[in-house]
């Protein structure tokens, strides 16, 4: 804290003390001899200090325990007022807890970026009981994903999900049916079916 203090006129000392305090981390200690979720915290304390607008934190769960990962989650939404935090991370279930927003990179390419909330209402997993035998080949709607099809049962993802629209659609395609489940997609089911889409498009 002393070594960076002087690099930051915004510095503010009396918050470096309280973080200090509330990721409980020992004065007394060198930084090599930290565990890895200690020296997480340490970063984290070292870079809130001066209030940044802008906070990138690149993967910053791998190798930490389950405890650790909240403290550090709780401190960065605690702590960063005012902020933007943009944070890349495979941990899906983790940014799920907490982002606002989210983008979705593949292969170098940002594929889309929007709202947490909208993006989950628009994706749902169906799977649709017929009651009269699939008739093949079909035309899927574009926005339906990773189809899957037998002789009675018919499993796609819709990445545009309306309920009224979605139902018109299948019941243009398959008429009467016997069941249809419609089930919202946590937001690793989502990016692994655009994986998986990406994937066959390669």
């Amino acid at each position: 804290m002393n070594y960076l203090k002087p690099f930051y006129p915004q510095w503010d000392a009396e918050r470096a003390q309280e973080l200090l305090r509330q990721f409980e981390l020992p004065r007394d200690r060198k930084i090599r001899n930290l565990s890895h979720g200690m020296r997480m915290k340490a970063a984290l304390a070292s870079s809130l200090a001066y209030r940044p607008r802008l906070i990138v934190l690149d993967e910053p769960f791998t190798g930490l325990d389950a405890l650790v990962r909240d403290e550090l989650i709780e401190g960065v939404l605690e702590c960063a007022d005012g902020a933007t935090i943009l944070i890349s991370s495979h941990d899906l279930s983790e940014v799920e807890s907490f982002a606002s927003h989210i983008g979705y990179l593949d292969r170098g390419r940002l594929q889309f970026s929007e709202e947490m909330t909208s993006l989950v209402d628009r994706f749902r997993e169906i799977e649709i009981t017929l009651a009269n035998p699939l008739h093949l080949p079909i035309s899927w709607p574009p926005a339906w994903l990773n189809t899957e099809q037998s002789a009675a049962v018919v499993r796609f993802v819709d990445t545009q999900f309306d309920q009224e629209r979605t139902m018109t659609e299948v019941h243009r395609l398959f008429g009467n049916t016997h069941r249809i489940s419609v089930n919202p997609m946590p937001l690793r089911a989502i990016f692994v079916t655009l994986a998986k889409v990406g994937r066959k498009a390669a």
